[in-house]
């Protein structure tokens, strides 16, 4: 079931951030969005691109950024179905966000290593 979504966003100052955050929000959308730079993908590929997210978990993912038009949903009319997902251009306008948080990952993953070895 997808989250509800902010309904309204005329708040005080920081509130375009909060509501840019919310369209991204979630464990698995930016990994989501930074395997589709790559181009289109079906849905077994983004799993096995991503090994630790469910199955159901990536359905929710996908839907929630279909419905914020993050990405785009083509459904082939065959046996057995075939789906495609792809960024649609409001999604490849994050691109550079996304590349800029995966550049200041790398130069910090010891920070994440060093939370994984504390739990």
């Amino acid at each position: 079931m997808a989250k509800a979504r902010h309904s309204r966003l005329d708040c005080d100052p920081g509130c375009s951030v909060e509501a840019a955050i919310s369209l991204i929000d979630g464990k698995w959308k930016c990994v989501i969005l930074y395997h589709l730079q790559d181009g289109t993908k079906r849905f077994n590929e983004l799993r096995r691109k991503i090994p630790a997210v469910t199955q159901r978990m990536l359905t929710n993912q996908l839907r929630e950024l279909e419905l914020d038009g993050l990405v785009d949903r083509v459904v082939y009319a065959q046996v057995p179905p075939k789906v495609e997902y792809s960024l649609s251009e409001r999604g490849r306008s994050l691109l550079p966000i996304i590349d800029a948080l995966k550049n200041w990952g790398d130069e910090n993953i010891a920070l994440f290593n060093k939370r994984l070895e504390a739990a």
